[in-house]
Parts: structure tokens; sequence; C-alpha cells
């Protein structure tokens, strides 16, 4: 099972959302900014060198908002999902196709990785 990080990044009741590239699996589908955890690394570690290679901002991570398991067909992660907060910078689209600050109701709107299913739920709760 690969360990993976993601940020839930709010500003102004909306939060980051991020379309993975053309060229990667899952396609152009939208995510939460983040990736695989590689060895010796702590989360909160992993997530800030995601968010600074992804987005270009500095990133203060906080409590694990929520944590799933999904299979995939052709790789089973661990999505643990943090709150964090952006201390430096601006997002800016390095490695994805869009990005987008999106408000709980508009998620309906928009195609998400599978593996995001639950956490999507929980956030439009937040509402």
């Amino acid at each position: 099972m690969v360990q993976v990080v993601a940020a839930l990044i709010w500003k102004d009741g909306k939060f980051l959302a991020c379309q993975r590239p053309a060229n990667k699996a899952r396609a152009l589908l939208w995510e939460f900014v983040g990736g695989k955890v590689e060895v010796g690394e702590t989360h909160q570690q992993a997530l800030q060198r995601e968010c600074m290679e992804e987005l270009a901002v500095q990133i203060e991570v906080g409590s694990l908002f929520m944590q799933v398991v999904h299979t995939y067909p052709d790789i089973t992660v661990q999505l643990s999902l943090y709150n964090a907060t952006i201390v430096n910078g601006t997002p800016c689209k390095l490695e994805h196709n869009d990005i987008r600050w999106l408000a709980p109701h508009e998620v309906d709107e928009f195609e998400f990785c599978p593996a995001d299913k639950d956490i999507l739920e929980k956030i439009k709760q937040l509402a």
C-alpha cells in the first residue's frame, strides 16, 4: 500500500482543488494537492515538499482531516488528508492542468479521483 498525503487548504470559504495532468494516471480528474510519501519523510515533510513542487507555496500542516484507503486497478493508496494553511506564496500551476478554489456546494460539478469520494461528502456537510 502506498502512503499518500494531501492538503485541504481553505480560503474565504472555498478549498483548493487541482486537476491532474493529461499525461498521468487518472488524467484530468480533480484532486487535492499532494503526493506519495518518500522513504524517510514524515507526512508533514512530504506534504510541504509536494506543495512546493506542485504549487510553489509554503504551507503549515495542521490536523488530520480524514484518512481513506482506496484500491485503483493499478495501485492501493492510503490517503491522509491534512488541514493546511498557505504561509508563503500564491498557488501556481507547476504540474496540474488547472487549479480552482471550490465552495463545498460546487463539488458535484467536478469529477474528482475516486479515492476522494468519502472526503468530499464530509466537506459538503461543512457547507
